[in-house]
Protein backbone atom coordinates (compact mmCIF):
# COMPACT_ATOMS: atom_id res chain seq x y z
CA UNK A 1 0.00 0.00 0.00
CA UNK A 2 1.12 3.64 -0.51
CA UNK A 3 0.94 6.39 1.38
CA UNK A 4 0.09 8.93 -1.30
CA UNK A 5 -2.36 11.72 -1.29
CA UNK A 6 -4.18 10.40 -3.93
CA UNK A 7 -8.22 9.68 -3.69
CA UNK A 8 -6.86 6.04 -4.30
CA UNK A 9 -5.05 5.89 -1.33
CA UNK A 10 -8.39 8.08 0.67
CA UNK A 11 -9.87 5.04 -0.49
CA UNK A 12 -7.93 2.59 0.98
CA UNK A 13 -7.84 4.20 4.31
CA UNK A 14 -11.55 4.02 4.44
CA UNK A 15 -11.33 0.70 3.69
CA UNK A 16 -8.46 0.38 6.47
CA UNK A 17 -11.05 2.13 9.16
CA UNK A 18 -13.76 -0.43 8.07
CA UNK A 19 -11.36 -3.57 8.74
CA UNK A 20 -10.56 -2.04 11.95
CA UNK A 21 -13.59 -2.08 13.12
CA UNK A 22 -14.42 1.63 13.04
CA UNK A 23 -17.68 3.87 12.36
CA UNK A 24 -18.33 7.13 10.75
CA UNK A 25 -19.35 9.49 13.36
CA UNK A 26 -20.10 13.83 13.49
CA UNK A 27 -19.45 15.83 15.60
CA UNK A 28 -23.16 16.08 17.35
CA UNK A 29 -21.90 14.74 20.52
CA UNK A 30 -18.17 13.37 21.80
CA UNK A 31 -16.59 10.92 20.27
CA UNK A 32 -17.12 7.72 21.50
CA UNK A 33 -14.96 4.13 21.50
CA UNK A 34 -14.42 3.22 17.71
CA UNK A 35 -15.68 6.38 16.44
CA UNK A 36 -13.75 7.97 13.16
CA UNK A 37 -14.87 11.64 12.58
CA UNK A 38 -13.57 12.32 9.11
CA UNK A 39 -13.23 16.29 8.72
CA UNK A 40 -12.68 17.73 5.90
CA UNK A 41 -11.19 21.64 5.84
CA UNK A 42 -12.21 23.34 2.43
CA UNK A 43 -9.83 26.33 2.48
CA UNK A 44 -9.43 26.42 -1.87
CA UNK A 45 -11.86 24.06 -4.05
CA UNK A 46 -15.70 23.08 -3.33
CA UNK A 47 -15.09 20.80 -7.03
CA UNK A 48 -12.63 18.83 -4.82
CA UNK A 49 -14.52 18.34 -2.00
CA UNK A 50 -17.17 17.31 -4.13
CA UNK A 51 -15.12 14.48 -5.79
CA UNK A 52 -14.03 13.48 -2.50
CA UNK A 53 -17.56 12.87 -1.19
CA UNK A 54 -18.46 11.36 -3.98
CA UNK A 55 -16.03 8.79 -2.89
CA UNK A 56 -16.89 8.33 0.30
CA UNK A 57 -20.93 7.97 -0.09
CA UNK A 58 -19.81 5.10 -2.88
CA UNK A 59 -18.17 3.84 0.16
CA UNK A 60 -20.45 3.79 2.29
CA UNK A 61 -19.07 6.48 4.44
CA UNK A 62 -20.24 10.04 6.09
CA UNK A 63 -18.20 12.93 6.79
CA UNK A 64 -18.06 17.00 8.36
CA UNK A 65 -17.11 19.17 5.03
CA UNK A 66 -16.59 22.48 6.88
CA UNK A 67 -16.99 25.22 4.46
CA UNK A 68 -15.79 28.98 4.12
CA UNK A 69 -18.39 31.66 3.92
CA UNK A 70 -14.26 34.33 3.64
CA UNK A 71 -12.67 32.49 1.14
CA UNK A 72 -11.07 34.41 -1.52
CA UNK A 73 -10.97 31.03 -3.15
CA UNK A 74 -15.01 30.61 -3.61
CA UNK A 75 -17.69 31.85 -3.00
CA UNK A 76 -20.05 29.96 -1.16
CA UNK A 77 -23.33 32.26 -2.09
CA UNK A 78 -22.95 31.82 -5.42
CA UNK A 79 -25.06 29.35 -7.73
CA UNK A 80 -22.03 27.05 -8.01
CA UNK A 81 -21.45 27.30 -3.74
CA UNK A 82 -25.10 26.71 -2.91
CA UNK A 83 -25.33 23.71 -5.43
CA UNK A 84 -21.79 22.06 -3.99
CA UNK A 85 -23.50 22.43 -0.74
CA UNK A 86 -26.74 20.72 -1.12
CA UNK A 87 -24.70 18.19 -3.05
CA UNK A 88 -22.77 17.27 0.14
CA UNK A 89 -25.90 17.04 1.80
CA UNK A 90 -27.65 14.99 -0.41
CA UNK A 91 -24.29 12.66 -0.35
CA UNK A 92 -24.92 12.10 3.17
CA UNK A 93 -22.44 14.55 4.66
CA UNK A 94 -22.74 16.94 7.03
CA UNK A 95 -22.07 20.52 6.52
CA UNK A 96 -19.52 22.69 9.32
CA UNK A 97 -18.80 26.27 9.27
CA UNK A 98 -14.82 26.83 8.40
CA UNK A 99 -14.70 30.21 10.27
CA UNK A 100 -12.00 32.77 10.32
CA UNK A 101 -11.78 33.79 13.66
CA UNK A 102 -13.67 35.82 15.11
CA UNK A 103 -16.23 35.57 13.02
CA UNK A 104 -18.48 32.40 13.54
CA UNK A 105 -21.92 33.42 11.62
CA UNK A 106 -23.73 30.34 11.95
CA UNK A 107 -27.12 30.13 9.86
CA UNK A 108 -29.38 27.96 8.45
CA UNK A 109 -26.40 26.42 5.64
CA UNK A 110 -24.37 24.92 8.65
CA UNK A 111 -24.55 22.28 11.27
CA UNK A 112 -23.48 24.18 14.93
CA UNK A 113 -20.52 23.26 14.39
CA UNK A 114 -17.00 25.17 13.25
CA UNK A 115 -13.89 24.47 12.33
CA UNK A 116 -11.38 27.39 12.40
CA UNK A 117 -9.07 28.32 9.61
CA UNK A 118 -5.50 28.68 10.57
CA UNK A 119 -5.93 28.99 14.03
CA UNK A 120 -3.81 30.26 16.50
CA UNK A 121 -2.74 28.60 20.04
CA UNK A 122 -4.56 31.28 22.17
CA UNK A 123 -8.16 30.56 21.28
CA UNK A 124 -7.93 27.28 18.82
CA UNK A 125 -9.18 24.96 22.14
CA UNK A 126 -12.00 27.65 23.04
CA UNK A 127 -15.46 26.68 23.61
CA UNK A 128 -17.87 28.45 21.20
CA UNK A 129 -21.52 29.51 22.24
CA UNK A 130 -24.17 27.53 20.72
CA UNK A 131 -21.52 25.74 18.51
CA UNK A 132 -18.85 22.74 18.72
CA UNK A 133 -15.50 23.56 18.42
CA UNK A 134 -13.63 20.52 16.73
CA UNK A 135 -10.74 21.27 18.60
CA UNK A 136 -12.06 21.76 22.08
CA UNK A 137 -11.60 19.39 24.96
CA UNK A 138 -13.49 16.30 24.35
CA UNK A 139 -13.58 16.36 20.39
CA UNK A 140 -9.36 16.78 20.27
CA UNK A 141 -6.67 15.15 21.40
CA UNK A 142 -3.24 14.72 20.13
CA UNK A 143 -2.88 10.92 20.20
CA UNK A 144 -6.21 11.09 18.47
CA UNK A 145 -5.84 12.88 15.88
CA UNK A 146 -4.32 12.94 12.69
CA UNK A 147 -3.66 15.68 9.84
CA UNK A 148 -2.81 16.31 6.49
CA UNK A 149 -1.81 20.00 6.61
CA UNK A 150 0.53 21.26 3.46
CA UNK A 151 0.33 17.48 2.17
CA UNK A 152 2.53 16.04 5.39
CA UNK A 153 1.04 13.53 7.94
CA UNK A 154 1.42 14.62 11.53
CA UNK A 155 2.67 11.63 12.93
CA UNK A 156 2.44 9.67 9.83
CA UNK A 157 -0.45 8.66 7.48
CA UNK A 158 -3.12 6.21 10.32
CA UNK A 159 -3.71 3.31 7.39
CA UNK A 160 -1.94 0.93 9.34
CA UNK A 161 -3.43 2.14 12.87
CA UNK A 162 -6.78 2.41 11.45
CA UNK A 163 -6.47 -1.45 10.01
CA UNK A 164 -5.09 -2.64 13.04
CA UNK A 165 -8.05 -0.78 15.72
CA UNK A 166 -5.13 0.92 17.43
CA UNK A 167 -6.75 4.29 17.77
CA UNK A 168 -9.74 4.29 20.68
CA UNK A 169 -11.22 7.01 18.52
CA UNK A 170 -9.80 9.50 15.93
CA UNK A 171 -10.34 12.54 14.29
CA UNK A 172 -9.10 12.63 10.99
CA UNK A 173 -8.56 16.15 9.12
CA UNK A 174 -7.99 16.07 5.24
CA UNK A 175 -8.23 18.73 3.31
CA UNK A 176 -9.64 17.65 -0.40
CA UNK A 177 -7.69 19.41 -2.86
CA UNK A 178 -4.33 17.87 -1.69
CA UNK A 179 -5.72 14.56 -2.78
CA UNK A 180 -7.83 15.61 -5.89
CA UNK A 181 -4.96 16.75 -7.61
CA UNK A 182 -2.11 15.03 -8.88
CA UNK A 183 1.50 16.42 -6.85
CA UNK A 184 4.58 14.79 -4.75
CA UNK A 185 4.62 18.20 -3.12
CA UNK A 186 1.98 20.58 -1.90
CA UNK A 187 3.89 23.24 -3.93
CA UNK A 188 3.18 20.54 -7.83
CA UNK A 189 -0.25 19.51 -6.14
CA UNK A 190 -1.43 23.59 -5.88
CA UNK A 191 -0.34 24.22 -9.63
CA UNK A 192 -2.40 21.56 -10.61
CA UNK A 193 -5.24 22.75 -9.03
CA UNK A 194 -4.25 25.85 -10.34
CA UNK A 195 -3.83 24.21 -13.85
CA UNK A 196 -7.71 22.56 -13.07
CA UNK A 197 -8.97 25.38 -12.39
CA UNK A 198 -8.00 27.86 -15.29
CA UNK A 199 -9.55 25.17 -17.46
CA UNK A 200 -12.81 25.53 -15.41
CA UNK A 201 -12.73 29.32 -15.65
CA UNK A 202 -12.48 29.36 -19.43
CA UNK A 203 -15.86 27.24 -19.80
CA UNK A 204 -17.18 29.61 -17.27
CA UNK A 205 -16.21 32.49 -19.38
CA UNK A 206 -17.51 31.18 -22.53
CA UNK A 207 -21.08 30.28 -20.57
CA UNK A 208 -20.93 33.86 -20.06
CA UNK A 209 -20.73 34.64 -23.55
CA UNK A 210 -17.47 36.50 -23.28
CA UNK A 211 -15.57 36.12 -26.42
CA UNK A 212 -12.49 34.22 -25.95
CA UNK A 213 -11.14 34.62 -29.50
Amino acid sequence: MSCGFTLDHYRELLHAARAGGYRFAHFDQPPQRGDLLLRHDVDLSLDAALRMAELEAEEGASATYFLMTESVFYNLASTEGVAAAARLRELGHRVGLHAVYPNAPLDERFDPVVAWHNPDPEYMTAPIAGAVNVMQEGYFDPPTYRSDSNQRWRSGCPHEELRAGGFPWLQLLTHPEIWAYPGATMGATMRAMLEAERERRLVQLAEDRIDLA
